[in-house]
């Protein structure tokens, strides 16, 4: 059984222009289907107004499916007595880090998930010591979070939702305020977490360059899903892609527009060592 589950999925905002009139009705997700598994990387790539972050509030309930249904570990998100426990499975952070810091000293900030939960406090330590080694931010943990760059604060809103031990972490757009560097800080923790913790990560961005180490890409247009695959099975479809809004990695273009050229690279290269290499044989 996968972790997250959707079945028919649609969602619709309402938007009242007056009184007593029709409201104008917006399918920002239709007909969506989905299954993942425990411990995948999951990429959700499209461009703005596609619908992936909207699909994403419903992986942890923020919203609910106007049609269809959302389970997270089997429990359905339309069921209001599941909420506190389907947020505690699924962990989510934002595009802002700074709407999910709340304390003055980082280690604080951590520790604050899971002291609302209850934990005892010898345990909330120890998760506090884990996600910040985890994230590798354990020489910044007496820091005020004001003092840290985008990509650090970034950092601390994850290891705050791991130390929270959720199954699964929604990351929307997480890297869309940050400069290169610290877009490149955030992947390496996510990746990490998803590699030696096993945790399940579902990356919602429209950076192609984040999603070359996915386990499976979904890819969003109008609401629908349009595309699935592997990393290499979606960016084979370069033409496709660039119907869609969408870029593609430079270095699966620069190999795309040297097969049309006539030389001999196979489709879907994605990393610079990978074309490097096969120019070199």
């Amino acid at each position: 059984m996968g972790i997250i589950r959707a079945r028919k999925l649609g969602y619709d905002y309402f938007q009242y222009e007056e009184e007593g009139k029709e409201p104008d009705i917006t399918h920002a997700i239709e007909d969506v289907d989905l299954d993942i598994q425990a411990g995948q990387f999951i990429a959700v790539l499209g461009h703005n107004g596609s619908g992936k972050s909207t699909l994403a509030k419903h992986m942890n309930a923020l919203l609910v499916p106007t049609e269809g249904t959302m389970w997270v570990d089997q429990m359905d998100t339309g069921n209001s007595d599941d909420i506190w426990k389907i947020r505690q499975e699924a962990g989510m952070v934002f595009q802002n880090p700074d709407n999910q810091i709340v304390a003055s000293v980082v280690e604080e900030d951590v520790g604050f998930g899971p002291e609302n939960l209850g934990v005892p406090t010898d345990e909330i330590w120890r998760r506090v010591d884990k996600s910040l080694a985890a994230t590798g931010m354990v020489a910044y943990r007496k820091h005020s979070p004001n003092k840290l760059s985008g990509g650090q604060k970034q950092r601390v809103a994850i290891a705050g939702v791991m130390a929270m031990k959720p199954k699964c972490i929604i990351l929307d757009e997480p890297t869309a305020m940050l400069d290169p560097n610290g877009r490149k800080e955030v992947l390496k923790a996510v990746r990490e977490l998803n590699q030696a913790e096993g945790v399940t990560v579902i990356l919602i961005t429209h950076y192609m360059e984040e999603v070359i180490y996915a386990d499976k890409v979904f890819v969003m247009d109008e609401g629908r899903i349009v595309m699935r695959g592997t990393p290499r099975e979606v960016f084979s479809q370069v033409d496709k892609l660039k119907e869609l809004r969408l870029d593609v990695p430079q270095v699966t273009l620069l190999a795309y527009e040297l097969r049309k050229a006539g030389v001999p690279v196979p489709e879907g290269i994605l990393t610079t060592e990978e074309l490097v290499d096969v120019l070199c044989r």
